[in-house]
């Protein structure tokens, strides 16, 4: 029996993380964190991902990953959460898979997306932003199914977790569970593998909300950090046009 495959197609500093640790808090589903980030950074990326200590026992190419995917969805539903740039262009060949998935997006203010990356990693790419790579696969989604993917904006998760977690599920075809949005366990393990990405949500228990006194402080750094380092503008204009359109589908 195959079983439904939920992806949450999302970019760097967006809150995905913590939307997966959600995910993985229902319990009803078999979660994996960035299975295709071994393809794009072991094969096809032109530099080193910091602080990724890649497992031995992962699949490392585009078909194992997605068979690996595929596997396991035939022993329950699967969840993971990825990145778009890290499977365009070429998971738009791969009809069948890209037609056996549900695919939902996730996005974040680019400018706390790329101040929170520059932190973690300077000399990050344009591309591995990763909008724009968003925006093409949603589009395809769009073109191919005739129906608009569900969108997620971080920043409602963080005013509204309940109401708009609810909506979330309601659209990928999942049952409400309000009691997944704590969690006391400890991280999951295959975590570990990018430890140095994720240290605040692995010392959390719940989805903090923002005020409007931080989003100006970030807006405020970004352009500090954007006048000492223009590339960091220039990664945001390219970007915010492709953040733009992902928005408008956003619920």
């Amino acid at each position: 029996m195959s079983h439904p495959i939920i992806a949450l197609w999302s970019h760097p500093r967006s809150m995905s993380t913590a939307f997966e640790r959600i995910m993985r808090q229902r319990g009803d589903l078999d979660c994996l964190h960035e299975p295709f980030m071994y393809d794009y950074y072991i094969n096809r990326s032109t530099r080193q991902m910091p602080h990724f200590d890649a497992m031995d026992e992962h699949p490392r190419n585009y078909e194992a990953i997605r068979d690996m995917i595929l596997a396991r969805a035939e022993k329950g539903p699967v969840f993971f959460k990825d990145m778009s740039y890290y499977v365009m262009p070429h998971m738009l060949a791969d009809e069948a898979f890209f037609s056996r998935v549900t695919h939902s997006f996730l996005v974040r203010d680019p400018r706390a997306a790329i101040l929170s990356y520059a932190k973690l990693d300077p000399d990050m790419l344009c591309e591995e932003i990763g909008l724009e790579a968003q925006w093409h696969h949603a589009d395809a989604v769009m073109a191919r199914t005739g129906l608009t993917p569900a969108v997620v904006r971080s920043e409602s998760v963080q005013a509204d977790p309940v109401g708009q977690m609810d909506r979330y599920w309601e659209a990928v075809g999942l049952i409400p569970r309000p009691e997944a949005l704590h969690w006391n366990d400890p991280a999951p393990t295959d975590w570990q593998q990018v430890q140095g990405w994720h240290g605040e949500v692995m010392s959390s228990s719940t989805i903090r909300p923002i005020s409007p006194e931080q989003q100006a402080r970030t807006e405020a750094e970004f352009d500090r950090l954007a006048a000492e380092h223009p590339r960091y503008r220039d990664h945001l204009a390219h970007h915010m046009p492709f953040y733009l359109r992902l928005l408008a589908l956003a619920t």
